[in-house]
């Protein structure tokens, strides 16, 4: 059984869509922890109504980033977690802390990367006339919105599209993006080779892209 812990820093909608494919498709693991960088985070309610243990590292309460980030991976580290995973988790996570976890910490970035890294993603893909946008999940690396690519999920950008409607079809994108890449790393079928991700013993029907289908 892998254990997982998830960070967040608002609503925790990628954390719910984990916990309910957890619950649906019995995968061979477990969320074992839900920590917040702030205590109005909504998904720890959301959490506590799944039955989650949540917790929270105020990074408010620390003068210094890698103060926070100590106290982070304390927390993290007492729940043993084979993968830890980012769904909404705001802050930029210094060099130490990403080497600490390198190869089991997993984020989820509304574009297609190497586009639009960073954030107001919506808007930038919008002013720049794209016509397909979408989500990336990834490897965590020492720069912003870098690391080796596990999966993307690609959204076609309408004529009438703005942020919200944008945002709004790649978040359900993002929602059946996540599970199934975590899944893949929970059966122990993720490679990385070269600085490029392997999906080993492919199945009928997989890929490591999705064509959101969702109106």
């Amino acid at each position: 059984m892998r254990s997982i812990v998830v960070l967040i820093s608002g609503r925790g909608s990628n954390m719910v869509a984990l916990a309910q494919a957890l619950r649906d498709e019995r995968w061979p693991a477990a969320i074992v922890g839900v920590i917040a960088d702030r205590p109005q985070a909504g998904g720890l309610e959301r959490a506590a109504a799944l039955g989650l243990p949540g917790s929270v590292v105020d990074f408010r309460g620390y003068a210094r980033r890698e103060h926070f980030e100590h106290a982070l991976r304390e927390a993290i580290d007492a729940l043993a977690p084979d993968l830890i995973v980012l769904a909404g988790f705001m802050r930029v996570l210094g060099a130490p802390f990403v080497e600490h976890y390198r190869g089991r910490l997993l984020n989820i970035h509304p574009s297609l990367l190497p586009a639009f890294p960073g954030l107001a993603t919506h808007r930038r893909a919008l002013q720049a006339g794209v016509a397909v946008h979408g989500a990336t999940v990834h490897f965590v690396g020492v720069e912003v919105d870098d690391g080796p690519i596990v999966a993307q999920a690609a959204v076609p950008v309408r004529a009438d599209d703005d942020e919200q409607t944008l945002a709004a079809r790649v978040l359900a994108a993002e929602h059946r993006l996540y599970p199934m890449a975590v899944r893949w790393f929970v059966e122990g079928r993720l490679r990385v080779a070269g600085g490029r991700v392997v999906l080993l013993d492919p199945r009928p029907g997989e890929a490591r892209w999705l064509w959101n289908d969702v109106q």
